[in-house]
């Protein structure tokens, strides 16, 4: 058995190292938690670095939201007036001019003697003609007088009937050869009348493309126009119409048609009619309008600017044209989504120099950037500097 001095050095022992063991154990708290303290800063550290980083990669822009067309709801497209009727105007007839009574300008009415012409061989065509009219007239009527003797002769037995037969079908072929005589003779004072040309409708002389002694060759091919002729009292109105709005192409659609030379003044016109078909090059309705033109004050061939009404709420979205990328694939528009961009394909419709119209592609709320760089790529962080309420027109 253990002695009690010997319990007691080993209690002293066991206290002795209870001593040791709490400075000990506090000296490796406190390492610890400088440890990490020490990591959980350099964690902070890096995170907050890889903030900074990211924040500094990220592009700053500007942004604009596309605006609604600033025309409320107009739509203009370009249109070429041209003559309700227009038309070149030949000679029938073969000779020399021998005179011209209208130039270029003159306004002239529905049967106007407008030139003669001069044609020497028609005229003792038509002299030579009537002269065998009358001469199988001549003859007819000698046969008709003939037949008629050899009617009553044969009554008596005076002649047989083959002779009387031979008489009534002299009758029959002289008649045809009369009819066959009368209808030259009335083609040739036909074409007699072709020795002058008369204006076919009301309308101007826009050119005038011969001159006294001019020789007129009828049968010449190509044929020359002596005189071209538009009718201007109305004038039609060509306007390709794009395929976005070609469902408003409709007739009876009432607009105003303004030109560059006359600013302050507008005309009414009316659409009467269209093609019926989208043209597959230009993607475009050909529509129809027609304008009254009493006063001649609208030439033919004249550049105009049709307005059209847009129905209520249908007005395009436009965007500065400083908005857009041109794309290998395709034109684009970057737009802020999330923080990131987003290269949206767009379709455009009429250019107004600062801005264009979209067709589509963007919403009213989109987020489009301005000014982008053409290394902007899909996905690339941004941040918005400032969001521009300029108007897209």
């Amino acid at each position: 058995m253990e002695t009690v001095q010997e319990e007691r050095k080993r209690g002293s022992g066991r206290r002795r190292a209870a001593a040791w063991l709490l400075p000990l154990a506090a000296l490796c708290a406190l390492l610890a938690f400088a440890v990490t303290a020490g990591i959980r800063e350099r964690t902070d550290a890096a995170a907050a670095l890889a903030r900074t980083t990211e924040e500094a990669a990220a592009l700053s822009v500007d942004v604009v939201h596309p605006a609604h067309d600033g025309q409320h709801g107009e739509l203009v497209l370009p249109g070429n007036a041209q003559a309700y009727v227009d038309t070149p105007v030949y000679a029938r007839t073969s000779g020399y001019l021998r005179a011209w009574h209208f130039d270029i300008g003159a306004r002239v009415k529905k049967g106007d003697l407008m030139a003669e012409i001069d044609a020497p061989e028609v005229d003792k065509q038509l002299l030579v003609a009537r002269a065998n009219l009358a001469t199988a007239e001549a003859n007819l009527n000698l046969d008709t007088i003939t037949a008629n003797r050899a009617e009553r002769l044969l009554k008596t037995n005076s002649i047989s009937t083959q002779e009387r037969d031979n008489a009534v079908s002299a009758v029959a072929s002289q008649r045809a050869v009369v009819d066959s005589n009368r209808a030259e003779a009335a083609r040739l004072a036909e074409l007699q009348s072709f020795e002058r040309v008369y204006a076919p409708f009301d309308g101007v002389v826009t050119a005038r493309n011969t001159d006294i002694g001019a020789l007129i060759d009828a049968g010449a091919a190509p044929a020359k126009e002596l005189f071209h002729m538009g009718s201007t009292s109305v004038l039609r109105v060509y306007v390709a119409v794009p395929e976005t709005w070609s469902k408003l192409a409709r007739p009876g659609l009432q607009a105003t048609l303004t030109l560059a030379e006359m600013p302050d003044r507008t005309f009414p016109c009316a659409l009467v009619r269209n093609a019926g078909s989208i043209d597959v090059a230009a993607r475009t309705l050909l529509a129809e309008f027609d304008v009254k033109n009493p006063s001649g004050e609208l030439l033919p061939g004249a550049y105009v600017q049709v307005h059209l009404k847009l129905p209520e709420g249908s007005s395009p979205l436009t965007v500065p044209s400083n908005a857009l990328l041109f794309r290998a694939e395709g034109l684009r528009a970057g737009v802020v989504k999330d923080g990131r961009v987003q290269l949206v394909p767009v379709r455009i419709g009429r250019d107004y120099g600062s801005s264009v119209e979209i067709v589509s592609g963007l919403r009213p709320e989109d987020e489009v950037i301005l000014d982008p760089a053409d290394s902007l790529t899909d996905g690339a962080p941004v941040r918005i500097h400032a969001v521009q309420t300029v108007s897209a027109k």
